[in-house]
């Protein structure tokens, strides 16, 4: 039950990536958390693009856009490997999606938020890692 946030400056993304960061965030998350490719689990990974109004962001230094990516997944659902490989495609994922290149790569922070086994909550359900764990293998085997 992973989730994506895009935090960017209103007007910082393309046409188009702005019409599709958010589901191609979610598959990066759900590739890179090793997730089926299923209706379910592709249902499950929410992702939010969350514009800040003009103004709303600046650094000390200038006023570029800076991009804030925000995961969260439950403990121990996303190996060291994965993370940084979730960071990379994450980051690659954005820039395009602005229209820039790798030398703009600083300007997108990628944190990866772990869910304490037993805090994740979902249709008044507490929804535990191996449960998922479980669900994505008996997928795995119907497929």
């Amino acid at each position: 039950m992973p989730m994506i946030r895009l935090t960017a400056p209103s007007g910082s993304l393309t046409d188009e990536g702005r019409k599709t960061v958010q589901r191609d965030l979610a598959a990066v998350l759900l590739r890179w958390e090793g997730a089926p490719d299923t209706a379910f689990f592709r249902a499950q990974a929410w992702s939010y693009l969350v514009e800040l109004p003009e103004g709303a962001q600046t650094t000390a230094e200038d006023d570029a856009p800076r991009f804030l990516v925000d995961v969260t997944v439950p403990a121990g659902a996303v190996s060291e490997r994965r993370k940084a490989g979730l960071v990379e495609d994450a980051t690659e994922t954005v820039l395009e999606a602005a229209g820039l290149t790798s030398d703009d790569a600083p300007r997108v922070w990628v944190l990866v938020h772990e869910q304490p086994d037993g805090t994740w909550g979902a249709g008044g359900s507490v929804i535990r890692h191996a449960d998922l764990v479980a669900l994505a293998k008996g997928q795995r085997d119907d497929a």
